[in-house]
Order: structure tokens, then sequence, then C-alpha cells
């Protein structure tokens, strides 16, 4: 297993000091978010500073968040949406990250039609060297569930279709560990780790409610024990967007996060890749 650190887990550090801050805490990569990178450059930075400094740290990218507007657009917006997927993958490879994230319809309920959408952007991504990840959220009228989501999947017609696993979205609407269990391993891409508000009950949490690893009420070493018999050897990737842990030491948040996460992978049988 390889660890990483989203961004969005430290979200008020400037992108160079995340960077920074994930290579010092021991993470092997770092995920990113296509905006962040953008104020980068607006601010007058520029990607190379970015690259330089990952290659400094020896820190992958294993995946690039995220594409949105391609699932509830139409015609020319539709085909916008598509010009601005083609230029975050194409920003996605220049930093040799393999996966970027692609988000359903916010308000938009139903999904009759995302899987030729979900087509259009794995074309697009298999052209920059990138692979488009369909992504479920467990609050969001369209795609919010495993089953759902496989549902989509098995009408795509590509052979890298793939999904990202969320332990905090997984618990938060209506998937079990049997559907991951049900889950072909070659379309899970990685694994977002998080836990859940004991205080807020399960259907009404949010993003912000999203606590530490081992804080919360996820059964996460059950979780990671079916995926390892699964064969899952990818990621594991600490993603939060507590306002708690944002106001404390990004170093200290980060490895914190690093140090329930190695307890977890160790309690499970896991070995972690160092390389």
């Amino acid at each position: 297993m390889k660890l990483s650190l989203n961004s969005s887990t430290i979200k008020p550090t400037p992108l160079l000091d995340k960077i920074r801050v994930a290579g010092d805490a021991g993470y092997q990569g770092i995920e990113l978010w296509a905006v962040e990178l953008y104020e980068h450059v607006g601010r007058g930075g520029e990607i190379s500073d970015v690259e330089k400094l990952l290659a400094d740290y020896g820190l992958e990218v294993p995946c690039f968040i995220a594409v949105r507007g391609w699932g509830e657009t139409e015609r020319r917006e539709y085909d916008l949406a598509l010009d601005e997927a083609k230029r975050r993958f194409e920003l996605a490879a220049r930093l040799n990250c393999p996966l970027v994230v692609c988000t359903p319809p916010l308000e938009q309920p139903g999904f009759s039609d995302l899987h030729t959408r979900y087509e259009d952007l794995l074309k697009i991504g298999e052209a920059a060297g990138v692979t488009a990840v369909l992504e479920y959220l467990s609050f969001f009228a369209s795609l919010n569930n495993i089953p759902d989501t496989v549902s989509v999947l098995e009408k795509v017609d590509h052979p890298k279709k793939c999904t990202i696993l969320d332990s905090f979205h997984t618990w938060n609407n209506q998937s079990t560990q049997a559907d991951i269990e049900n889950l072909p391993l070659e379309w899970i891409s990685h694994y977002h780790i998080d836990d859940a508000d004991p205080q807020i009950p399960r259907y009404e949490q949010l993003d912000p409610d999203r606590v530490m690893v081992g804080d919360g009420v996820i059964d996460l070493k059950s979780e990671l024990t079916l995926l390892k018999n699964k064969g899952y050897d990818k990621w594991l990737s600490l993603e939060l967007f507590s306002q708690s842990w944002w106001d404390r030491d990004p170093l200290e948040t980060a490895r914190i996060g690093l140090e329930r996460m190695k307890e977890l992978v160790q309690d499970v049988g896991w070995t972690i890749d160092t390389r």
C-alpha cells in the first residue's frame, strides 16, 4: 500500500506548502485539486514550481480533482465542459498523475445518460494519458451510492471504467460492505479514507462533518480487510474537510493522519510500500 494526503485535509495552507507538509510528514503522495493549481498560476506562479517541489520530495500525485459540469450541461455548455475536462486531464498528465476524479451532478437527480457522458470523458482522458474516474457522493442528487454507480459502469463500453471508493460516502448513504465485495476489483481506482461524526445521523452528514480516521463511527478496519481480501493494493488517501483540523498546524494534522492510517494498515495486515 501507498499512503497519500488529499490536499483538502490542510486546505487553508498555500499549495507549495501543502506539498512540503506532505513530504515532511512522510507521505508517499499528495492528491491535488485543479483549482489550487489555477490559483497558483493566477498569483504569478508556474506549474514548474509544483513539478520541481514534487520531485524534490519524491512525491507522487495519485489522483487529480476534479472535473465537473459534464453530467448536467447541454449543447454548447457540454462542449465547454469537455474542453475544460481536456485541460484538466492534460494538466494531470503533466504531473504524472494517472487518475482524474469526475464529479456527478449535485442538484440534478437521475443518472440514466451518465454512462454515455462518462464514456466521452474516458476517451478524452485516454488521449491525454490519464483515466477518468466516475465519482459517487453521498449527499448529491445523482450518483450517491455504490449500487447506482455500478449500474452506470455496467453500461459503459470502455476497458478503463472505474470508480473511487470513499469510506465516508459509502457509510453516509445506502451502500454496504457487500456492495464493495461485489464490486469488481478492476473497477476500483483508489480509496479515500476518512471517518464520520458520531453525533450526526447517517444520511445527514456533509463534507465538513468528516472526522479524523479513528475518531468516528465507521468500521474502517472491517472495510479495509474486505479490500485486502479482494486483492486491492493501490493508494489510501486521507481526505478531510474539517475546520477544526484546518485550524491546527498543518504538519501536525498531516502527521496524525498518517499515524492513524499506518495503524489501520498494519492491523489489517498490509505492508506499506516505501519506494
